[in-house]
């Protein structure tokens, strides 16, 4: 499947509808398996901070079939006026499809038609730890 395809697919099921202050399905993604299925979802955003990305949608989808694995993801957004723009995956997204497999940090992450990252260049710090030497043992 081509970026283009896919970017297309994502933005097929953005159907925004607003709730309070609120927006429901005014972001759409699509993400292809290492088995080349295809997963879509929409965001839920609420102010109780129990909503959740595009990207979480279509990852809980993807878990619900039994695949753990992306090879390729895109979420898009569209103005009032149609246009689409692609999103970068927030922080969380990218920490949670690393954790969903660590063989995710090798997943395209489609930032523009012809303009692929893979998530571990987005998440590169992702297993840091350095331990901090001291002389008196007290920090």
């Amino acid at each position: 499947m081509t970026n283009e395809e896919l970017i297309k697919k994502a933005a097929s099921v953005i159907k925004p509808k607003k709730v309070g202050d609120f927006s429901i399905g005014d972001v759409g993604c699509a993400l292809v398996t290492d088995k080349n299925n295809i997963y879509l979802g929409v965001c839920i955003d609420t102010g109780s901070g129990m909503g959740f990305c595009a990207e979480h949608n279509a990852i809980g989808s993807m878990i619900t079939a039994g695949e753990y694995k992306i090879k390729k993801i895109v979420a898009v957004w569209k103005d009032d006026k149609g246009d689409v723009f692609i999103l970068s995956p927030c922080g969380r997204c990218r920490e949670f499809m690393r954790q969903i497999n660590e063989e995710n940090l090798e997943t395209d992450v489609i930032l523009d038609k012809n303009k692929i990252v893979k998530l571990k260049e987005l998440l590169p710090y992702y297993n840091w730890f350095h331990k901090i030497k001291t002389k008196n043992k007290k920090f």
